[in-house]
């Protein structure tokens, strides 16, 4: 006989789980005594705040394939735990946050911190439940895992009444994961996928989606050379592609560079792997016609309910992507020119002038991309900082980007710490605005406690720079509830026991990395940036005086 709380962490051990990233609840205090037994073998990782939690626990999906855990107590808890359930669905990412809830016998009163967790999640999540009877438990997990990771992956929400969880039973736990092999492609639709794209005269090749194999990935890039493709990734996914394959030619996201746009306008035959078409991804849904692309549009992806979702294709494939890549033939046709020249364009757009800063994060970007690690892991939250990690950093082969489709601010920190967990052994560095980091900030002492400190690199403008950005073009020089103070971020990485150092200019900037990469301790560089920087491209002042500009001549007119 065992209590419910010890049969659902025996089970999630059969199942593959070995971390588990929350923070304590009395609602579930039966399954923390059961974690008192597990230590190196399904640790729990204390957090500081549900959110991190949350956040940790859906960058660990995207990263490693398997479902980021989440332990988070009712109400409040799985409130603040609520950001990165949002953001595994958005990133298609596989999660499983388990919930504490009130007792059986207390439940529709609203109880202390109740709340009905399949209302609430019911569209954040793929699937919410709660568990009433503790038999139940290892049948609603083994679903829970398949649930999170086939398909389209995501989120799923499961609830724990307490006195279910203390509840003895003699019920088995789960013995092991079960295989489930993604859906393969018919022969009958890879000859119609071939036959489009040797017709084609533009075609194009886009790719997303986190639950790419390394072998799948390295099979899609000898195609697409072979094939002399053009490749461009879905938003924040760039890293599920070799950036230095002369096939590669950008990213379509949030600001899309012209020439990526281009590339989608003017293709006659689009090949979409495993992505889902979102705002980001179409420039707001204006680059392919609703619901009939001009395009012709092949849509791949494992989840049935992904296809015709926005665009209704003219050749729709249920099949995952690590299923497709290897029946891929090579195709020919006349379309060198048009694959070169996207490539040209693309490394044109890796060029910047220099920035007015007193660090020039152009500067930095190049000096990071001669000296990081092939297999070094980059995370960021939301920003316009963000530019530099998104769009003027190519990755190598074994590189990776943890980045929230969902624009969440404060995710970098958490999800840089979740990747130093999972992968000790490689350097984890976090681009993070001075709002985005102060988000999370308070997660440093997870990271200290769990031995698992990345390099944070704080782009320090002292203002809220994506909305400041909007702010100028549309009520130029009206600045409101943007500019912001922050702390000595150097002083608070060192409170917590982590070098901490501020960069004043771009030449003080390799030495300062030098040593954040030889700190036992990770660290944080607080780096000096103008405000006048918010784009690569383009001042604040300039784009003041644009506005202004813009607004004169209508006023006229």
């Amino acid at each position: 006989m065992r209590t419910g709380g010890r049969l659902l962490v025996d089970s999630l051990i059969a199942l593959g789980a070995r971390k588990g990233f929350g923070v304590p609840g009395e609602s579930y205090l039966a399954v923390l005594d059961a974690l008192h037994d597990t230590g190196g073998v399904l640790d729990f990782v204390l957090c500081r705040n549900e959110g991190g939690a949350g956040f940790m626990a859906a960058a660990w999906g995207k990263l490693t394939g398997q479902p980021g855990i989440g332990f988070v107590t009712r109400g409040p808890g799985v409130t603040n735990a609520s950001i990165g359930v949002h953001t595994a669905m958005q990133d298609s990412a596989p999660m499983i946050l388990f919930v504490g809830q009130v007792a059986t016998s207390m439940k529709g009163r609203e109880a202390f911190q109740e709340i009905d967790y399949r209302a609430v999640f019911g569209t954040m999540a793929k699937w919410a439940v709660e568990i009433d009877q503790v038999d139940r438990i290892p049948e609603i997990l083994a679903r829970a895992w398949t649930v999170a990771t086939t398909g389209r992956p995501g989120p799923v929400v499961i609830a724990l009444p307490e006195d279910m969880l203390t509840d003895l039973t003699d019920t088995p736990a789960l013995s092991a994961p079960a295989p489930i092999h993604e859906a393969a492609p018919a022969p009958k639709a890879l000859d119609t996928l071939h036959s489009m794209l040797a017709q084609a005269q533009r075609p194009l090749v886009l790719i997303g989606g986190c639950n790419w194999s390394r072998a799948s990935q390295d099979t899609m890039k000898t195609w697409a050379e072979a094939s002399d493709i053009p490749l461009i990734a879905a938003f924040r996914y760039q890293d599920m592609f070799d950036n230095f394959s002369p096939s590669y030619a950008g990213e379509a996201g949030v600001g899309m560079p012209p020439h990526v746009k281009d590339l989608i306008r003017r293709a006659d035959v689009i090949l979409a792997i495993g992505t889902r078409f979102g705002e980001n991804t179409t420039d707001g849904y204006s680059l392919l016609n609703v619901p009939e692309p001009q395009q012709t549009l092949i849509h791949v992806h494992a989840d049935p309910d992904e296809l015709g979702k926005v665009y209704r294709p003219h050749l729709g494939i249920v099949a995952g992507s690590n299923a497709l890549a290897p029946t891929l033939i090579p195709v020919q046709g006349s379309w060198s020119t048009w694959r070169q020249e996207a490539r040209a364009a693309y490394e044109a757009s890796l060029i910047v002038p220099d920035q007015p800063s007193p660090v020039d994060m152009g500067k930095v970007t190049q000096h990071l991309r001669d000296t990081l690690p092939a297999n070094a892991i980059l995370t960021n939250g939301a920003g316009n900082f963000a530019i530099w990690p998104n769009k003027l950093f190519p990755f190598a082969a074994d590189q990776r980007l943890l980045a929230p489709q969902s624009g969440a601010m404060g995710y970098g920190v958490p999800a840089a710490i979740a990747a130093r967990i999972a992968h000790p052994d490689r350097t984890v560095l976090c681009f993070a605005g001075d709002g985005d980091f102060q988000m999370t900030c308070q997660e440093l002492a997870t990271a200290v406690q769990a031995n698992a400190c990345p390099i944070i690199l704080i782009l320090n403008n002292g203002t809220y720079g994506t909305i400041r950005a909007h702010q100028e073009r549309h009520y130029p020089g009206r600045v409101s509830g943007t500019d912001m103070f922050s702390p000595d971020f150097a002083a608070l990485a060192r409170s917590y026991g982590i070098h901490g150092e501020r960069v004043e200019t771009t030449e003080d900037f390799a030495a300062a990395l030098q040593r954040a990469l030889a700190s036992p301790t990770g660290a944080v560089l607080d780096l000096n940036i103008s405000a006048e920087a918010l784009t690569p491209r383009v001042t604040l002042s300039q784009m003041r005086s644009q506005a202004l500009r813009s607004q004169s001549e209508q006023a006229q007119s």
